[in-house]
């Protein structure tokens, strides 16, 4: 057993202040799904339905399917994954084309974002507005576009073109950061867009196929790429890279061995974490090569989070019936509560 001593932060989401004279209150979010975990789950591809499960924030409680129970329909084929306003969720199926806004706390349906979209994957709120990636036709490796959507009616009032296969997507102040995944194929770039003129000003070479995203309080990005699996033909290794976003230059590459495929870059308590095989392990923010300290062994995840000392990590079973979130205290390194979600859950989220 292996014990750490880090400070992690208070994380508080979705809290509204006022004040009044002499003292100050604080107004919790209210609604059902309020102080918990949101689990996006993919559901089946070629038919059926991607549905969200809620977890309360102590894990006594589960609700599976929130969204149809509190709407009465259903959120459509391949639930791709949530992103977040203050009090809004937006709930992107990706088959389906489709992204549906609910209240985050109470899930009630705001809208239905249909026209505008084709094959979208994720989003992020910047400066006012919300900015989806979508990988167009995949067949077509030059319609791949970030979508600008209007936070006021809900609306496709824009689009970006970038390069193939936009994937994750993060902000800072008013510049959105796209890795390019590669869609069904692969590529090595990430795009740097300003929110205020709504154009690609920069692209920036990582390493193969980057997966996952994270911003340092130096403000710092660092991408965690996979590499080209052996499949290709022309396999290559998984790097971590870091960007100034000050400059928008990179940094710092640190280079994994040619087989190593890491994926799932996380960052809590000023430590990185991602995963390599069965193995996940930590990084630290100021070492220019691979620490490889071992935090967990022997762990099979579809996806992982890491929040507040703990880490959350699904398995989609057999892809065809509930996966299992499993929660991990990083401390003591021991599981703390297993919990059945939906068919292939993609996404962790907290509310």
């Amino acid at each position: 057993m292996k014990i750490r001593n880090v400070f992690f932060p208070l994380l508080i989401i979705g809290l509204s202040w006022s004040c009044s004279n002499d003292d100050e209150e604080i107004h919790e979010p209210m609604g059902d799904y309020a102080n918990g975990i949101l689990v996006s789950n993919e559901g089946p591809f070629s038919n059926g339905t991607g549905t969200v499960t809620f977890i309360s924030e102590d894990l006594s409680v589960v609700n599976n399917g929130i969204y149809k129970m509190t709407n009465d329909e259903d959120l459509g084929n391949v639930v791709q994954s949530i992103g977040f306003t203050e009090n809004e969720a937006f709930i992107v199926a990706n088959v389906s084309n489709k992204i549906n806004v609910v209240n985050r706390y109470t899930f009630e349906k705001i809208a239905s974002i249909t026209d505008g979209l084709n094959n979208p994957r994720y989003f992020i709120e910047a400066n006012g507005k919300g900015y989806v990636t979508n990988w167009g036709d995949t067949a077509d490796e030059t319609d791949d576009f970030v979508a600008i959507i209007n936070l006021q009616n809900y609306t496709v009032e824009g689009t970006i073109s970038v390069i193939l296969g936009p994937e994750a997507i993060l902000a800072k102040d008013n510049t959105v950061y796209v890795a390019h995944q590669g869609a069904w194929g692969q590529n090595n770039k990430v795009s740097v867009i300003n929110t205020t003129s709504n154009e690609l000003i920069k692209t920036l070479t990582v390493g193969d196929v980057p997966n996952s995203m994270q911003l340092d309080a130096s403000g710092n990005l660092w991408v965690l790429a996979s590499g080209k699996p052996a499949y290709t033909g022309d396999e290559t290794a998984g790097v971590l890279t870091k960007i100034n976003t000050v400059t928008n230059e990179v940094d710092n590459n640190i280079q994994f061995e040619t087989t190593q495929h890491p994926s799932s870059l996380n960052l809590d308590g000023g430590i990185l974490y991602y995963r390599l095989g069965d193995t996940v392990f930590e990084q630290s923010l100021s070492a220019t090569s691979l620490n490889m300290e071992t935090v967990l062994e022997g762990v099979s995840f579809y996806t992982m989070v890491v929040n507040n000392g703990r880490l959350y990590g699904t398995d989609a079973g057999d892809y065809a019936s509930n996966g299992t979130l499993t929660v991990y205290d990083l401390n003591t390194e021991l599981t703390i509560k297993a919990l059945t979600v939906g068919i292939i859950p993609g996404g962790i989220y907290f509310n």
